[in-house]
């Protein structure tokens, strides 16, 4: 069992945050600090992994004491080709960020976007300006049920393609472009999956302005955001809600059955 010195024993369930700057932040140590409140002994462990060494790593998770893993968002898309079975949404949108493990298949799902919908519905935004047509900017339109969403990228014919795929039905398309001035302060929240190097056009930005990007990742908005002296949210601003959602997560999918206090011989 774990003890109060946050041991591991062979019972423990133990999960890794994998990245290539991992252990530069807190998300396992917030994690862990729930597991304990709750009495469960499971741990999260950072796992600093280089590119050339990911798929190495998530094969031999199968063989492994590691039950699953957190993926960072520079190893999200390159995770799915890895996984043995995945969520509607995982097939859907081709990333990925959290996994489990059930014996040596991998599981994949999808989990920080969802918290950072619940984190924007709890904080009562309706109306969202949403930066870019990839990956994460698609999930995000197509998970983000209840608000009105506005949507930006410098080239409007592929802006238009992206909300057709997404099923954004009457959406309102904007260009956001290199010499135009911007006003999105009377959104509600600003949320920014763009591929933009800076954001200068955006004379003013709203209230909540979220990327999810981590401490190593170059963040535009948060440039902007410093310039305009607005609130920036990333991923190291959300760690009490994306450990919230991987408790329960994790409890939903019965990992976390045993408490520290149950005896297993």
């Amino acid at each position: 069992m774990m003890n109060n010195a946050n041991e591991i024993s062979h019972h423990t369930k133990l999960y890794g945050f994998i990245g290539e700057y991992a252990g530069q932040s807190s998300i396992s140590a917030t994690l862990n600090k729930l597991f304990k409140a709750n009495n469960k002994d499971a741990m999260m462990i950072p796992m600093n992994i280089r590119e050339d060494d990911f798929f190495f790593t998530l094969v031999n998770m199968k063989k492994s004491h590691v039950n699953g893993a957190l993926i960072s968002n520079e190893y999200v898309k390159n995770v799915v080709e890895i996984l043995d079975e995945a969520s509607e949404a995982v097939k859907r949108f081709g990333m990925c960020d959290i996994i489990i493990r059930d014996g040596q298949k991998l599981i994949g799902d999808i989990l920080g976007m969802k918290a950072a919908i619940k984190f924007l519905h709890d904080k009562n935004c309706k109306k969202i300006a949403l930066l870019g047509i990839g990956t994460r900017a698609k999930a995000f339109s197509s998970l983000a049920n209840g608000f009105e969403i506005s949507y930006f990228y410098d080239d409007l014919e592929k802006l238009i393609i992206f909300t057709d795929e997404a099923g954004a039905k009457d959406a309102d398309i904007n260009r956001l472009a290199e010499g135009m001035s911007v006003d999105l302060y009377l959104y509600d929240a600003v949320v920014d999956f763009s591929d933009f190097a800076v954001l200068k056009p955006i004379d003013k930005l709203s209230g909540i302005n979220l990327d999810m990007k981590q401490k190593k990742e170059f963040s535009p908005l948060k440039a902007r955001a410093l310039e305009l002296e607005a609130c920036y949210i990333g991923f190291d601003d959300m760690l009490s809600e994306l450990s919230e959602a991987l408790f329960e997560f994790l409890k939903d999918k019965k990992h976390l059955e045993y408490d520290k206090s149950d005896m297993r011989f």
